[in-house]
């Protein structure tokens, strides 16, 4: 890890060429926007590298709501664009990622006297479909539509609609990203924090980098220099003469163990007390229940955690939809929350504010903040379109090549596995998907009790996926610290031999990730104290 990291920081500060060159696009930020400048950027043939301050994907692309979706509530308060474009980039997802972006039935329940009414609500998935091309949604009464969502509240129930979006692993997202731009050629680092803007004849020209685990600090230049750092944008734009147009959200979610709230399909509802729109879903072998909108006030260095107040506030939803199964706070199995980088427009209400993203070029810095998971390719090539007169050679238009190569041969331990089990595997690792299974000691090609991930998969992560600290190890390369009790508190036995072979753990760093983790789970990801 350490000899690697060496490397890295190496090409990293002395350029592409290690001849002390400059690189042509240098990305700060390692949340899903920055990983997909990186990919389009790389396979152009452009020298490119990102630095990330924490982990890859530890802000907002390691904690949204899971969905890879149009977003029927854009549509519904007239935006158009952003919702064609939303369901285009789905369905290509779909196509391109199995296994990793999978398609999820979203069940929209039809009560007496509710808003929108059946008809109007049929006329808002009719355009969704025709912005796909396929005809996804279908009206069932009543009857047929407890059978689809068990147990849901069937007072005044008429029927509801059904139609077709998608669910991915958002953090496996980002990391498959990062490692296709690895395969052309580009570089990635995290725990290395951009701290001060270079400039030239008042342009900028690179930045001051900081290695977090080191304090090593190096100047690092480039052609073009991206600010892709989400909810932080502002904070560079300011050393660029930028304004302050962030606004922070924070969306809080709480998961449940699939039996005490079994959903087969996600199940999109409305408060009881502000109408806007929430979610159960089934994700991973559990089920979340998201979101909420709020202003974050708090320090975006410091962790985002739920509030009692938030939580409440879910389980609210939970009982007005969920009546009979007595749901309560001692149900709730682990908890997160993210900051989601609108672009501030003014809107009274945070549920109010557009979700579109926004380019600024100031002193040559290119920053890119607000956008959706799901539109992040389309992202990516608006903030090149940006740099464009630098390569004038180079077209950064779609041409509608696939994101993602087919992952590449099969072997027989790969076959072993099962269909299910080959698909996801293939779909989050790609290529690797095979050095993965070969890799598995005796028994590690089993998955983790209570969970859909193989042991495999840890022990691939800490030998080759830039592990620093046990929680990356345990809430991104794995989301074991969502799914089981304590955050998996009860593996941490089983998994210290993995670190220490892995990673060259002692005992005393054991020790010491092993307790900041569970302080990090029990401040930030269990029931609020």
């Amino acid at each position: 890890m350490d000899e690697k990291r060496a490397r890295l920081w190496s090409r990293l500060t002395q350029g592409p060429d290690m001849g002390g060159g400059r690189w042509d696009i240098l990305v700060i930020g390692g949340g899903i926007t920055g990983a997909g400048i990186l990919l389009e950027a790389s396979r152009r043939g452009l020298s490119a590298a990102l630095v990330e301050q924490r982990d890859f994907a530890w802000g907002t692309s390691s904690r949204t709501s899971k969905m890879v979706h149009g977003g029927l509530r854009y549509l519904m308060q007239g935006h158009w664009r952003l919702t064609r474009m939303s369901v285009k980039e789905r369905d290509r997802l779909l196509q391109e990622a199995p296994g990793l972006v999978e398609p999820m039935g979203f069940l929209f329940a039809d009560y007496r006297g509710r808003i929108p009414g059946r008809k109007s609500f049929e006329v808002l998935l009719t355009l969704y479909d025709l912005f796909s091309s396929h005809r996804t949604h279908r009206y069932y009464p009543a009857q047929e539509f407890n059978l689809l969502a068990p147990r849901i509240r069937s007072d005044g129930l008429k029927g509801g609609a059904m139609c077709v979006d998608a669910v991915t692993d958002d953090a496996r997202l980002v990391l498959r990203l990062l490692n296709e731009a690895r395969e052309s050629g580009a570089l990635a680092l995290n725990y290395a924090a951009a701290e001060t803007l270079l400039k030239a004849k008042g342009r900028v020209c690179g930045v001051a980098i900081r290695d977090v685990l080191t304090e090593r600090t190096a100047e690092v230049h480039a052609k073009v220099v991206v600010n892709a750092t989400g909810a932080w944008a502002d904070r560079l734009r300011n050393q660029a003469g930028g304004g302050k147009d962030i606004r922070p959200l924070r969306g809080s979610h709480i998961i449940f163990p699939f039996w005490r709230l079994p959903v087969a399909q996600t199940v999109a509802l409305m408060h009881p007390k502000d109408r806007r729109g929430v979610f159960i879903l089934p994700w991973e072998g559990v089920t979340v229940v998201g979101s909420t909108d709020l202003d974050h006030k708090e320090d975006l260095d410091t962790e985002a955690r739920i509030t009692p107040g938030e939580v409440d506030y879910l389980l609210e939803v939970v009982h007005d939809q969920f009546p009979s199964l007595g749901i309560g706070s001692t149900d709730i199995l682990s908890t997160y929350s993210g900051v989601r980088p609108v672009v501030a427009g003014g809107a009274p209400e945070p549920s109010k504010e557009r979700r579109d993203h926004r380019i600024w070029v100031e002193e040559g810095l290119i920053s890119v903040s607000g956008g959706k998971l799901t539109t992040f390719r389309v992202i990516a090539l608006d903030v090149l379109r940006h740099a464009a007169r630098l390569f004038p050679s180079i077209s950064f238009h779609d041409a509608g090549e696939p994101l993602f190569p087919k992952a590449g041969r099969e072997n027989i331990t790969l076959r072993k596995l099962g269909y299910s089990l080959q698909r996801r595997i293939s779909g989050r690792y790609g290529r690797d998907a095979v050095a993965l299974a070969d890799c598995a000691r005796q028994g590690e090609l089993s998955p983790i009790p209570g969970t859909h991930s193989l042991w495999a998969e840890l022990r691939w992560a800490a030998r080759n996926e830039d592990v620093v600290h046990l929680e990356d190890l345990l809430m991104r390369r794995t989301r074991l610290g969502l799914l089981l009790p304590e955050g998996g508190s009860a593996l941490l036995d089983n998994l210290k031999g993995i670190c220490q072979e892995e990673m060259g753990w002692d005992e005393r760093r054991w020790q010491q990730e092993s307790d900041a983790y569970r302080t990090l789970w029990h401040r930030c990801y269990s029931l609020p104290q």
